[in-house]
């Protein structure tokens, strides 16, 4: 299929049941012990720094395992798979040095690897089509907030770097052959408006529009993102964007999410979707939350008619995303809500005006 079929073939395959997003990547990276010479390759074998830790990188220097958690989460039975470059813009692999022509390799190498497996998968099972999101993740540096205590008005970069670094990941995620574009475990709004606007302004450069998923994170039991927001604010804030999808990931486990993905779906007149950790880190920082257990909360919300696409986030394996595509198979999804129409505003507090 051409991208435009494709595209459409997810909004008709998400009318008829709950889709599957995959799990965690970090988790399953871990557990491959890998060392420095694995994410240095051979392009990066001279750098003078350490890439240990640098997840993204090892879509250029070690795409078989990136092609492994893919087939592994599809065979578990997830719908939509994500590129592996949740670090991929430039702000945030300043840290490791690296310049704008590794980061766009980087994010069109992500694209290619899950452009590959999910059209493999769709090719062996046809009456399940596979698709590949392109992850843009948050950044270590945030436009709300101050980087100075001592100085309010202190930001460590402007609008305009953030959009350019977020432009440059998107065209890059598009050119690889993405479905759509997930900007997730959103802390902060303003970096996600200047994500969101980076994908809006693809099209004036002529680049086929895609759908946008959009998840915040709450986290914690606040019951607010970290800049601040409420979930109906946050909603208010995105939903000029016209999301595909809206929902929360990362930072709290099922129990804990679950109002949050609640409200959601009172107010939302798009999809709801939900991944959120395998409960709560122990003192170890482990995740201890079995996939039974995670099944059976997420197939609770879907029973309840809350969610439309679910799947894991940290801590979340392939079992957990088996037992949770198994375990909503057949159930119907949410009905998307119609809202009256009125003003709707957001600071840290949503307002409306009817």
């Amino acid at each position: 299929m051409i991208r435009a079929e494709r595209i459409e073939a997810l909004k008709k395959i998400a009318t008829q049941r709950i889709l599957v997003l995959d799990g965690s990547w970090g988790v399953m990276i871990q557990r491959r012990d890998l060392d420095e010479s694995d994410f240095r390759g051979e392009r990066f074998a001279a750098y003078a720094g350490q890439l240990k830790g640098n997840n993204d990188i090892l879509c250029l220097t070690r795409p078989d395992i990136i092609t492994d958690l893919h087939d592994q989460y599809f065979g578990a039975g997830a719908d939509i798979s994500e590129t592996n470059t949740f670090s991929s813009t430039l702000i945030a692999q300043d840290d490791y040095g690296l310049n704008e022509a590794d980061v766009r390799d980087m994010n069109l190498a992500g694209a290619k690897l899950a452009r590959e497996a999910a059209d493999r998968w769709t090719a062996k099972e046809p009456h399940k089509p596979r698709f590949a999101a392109g992850s843009i993740g948050p950044l270590n540096k945030m436009l709300s907030m101050s980087s100075d205590v001592n100085d309010p008005g202190a930001r460590l970069v402007t609008f305009d770097q953030v959009y350019e670094a977020y432009k440059e990941q998107v065209r890059a995620l598009h050119e690889g052959g993405v479905d759509l574009f997930l900007i997730e475990t959103i802390t902060d709004t303003l970096n996600c408006k200047a994500a969101i606007k980076a994908v809006m302004d693809l099209q004036d450069e002529g680049y086929e529009p895609l759908p946008i998923w959009i998840s915040g994170t709450i986290t914690d039991r606040s019951g607010r993102t970290l800049s601040g927001q409420t979930a109906e604010a946050f909603w208010n804030s995105v939903k000029h964007a016209k999301p595909f999808a809206i929902g929360f990931n990362c930072a709290l486990g099922a129990d804990l999410m679950r109002p949050h993905i609640a409200e959601l779906s009172r107010i939302a007149d798009t999809l709801v979707a939900a991944y959120p950790n395998a409960g709560l880190p122990n003192a170890m920082g482990q995740y201890d939350e079995e996939p039974h257990e995670t099944a059976h909360a997420l197939s609770s919300w879907a029973a309840g008619g809350i969610v439309n696409i679910v799947g894991g986030c940290c801590g979340t394996t392939p079992d957990h995303i088996a037992c949770v595509a198994r375990d909503v198979t057949g159930v119907a999804p949410r009905q998307v809500p119609e809202r009256p129409k009125a003003m709707r505003l957001a600071g840290l507090e949503p307002f409306e005006l009817a």
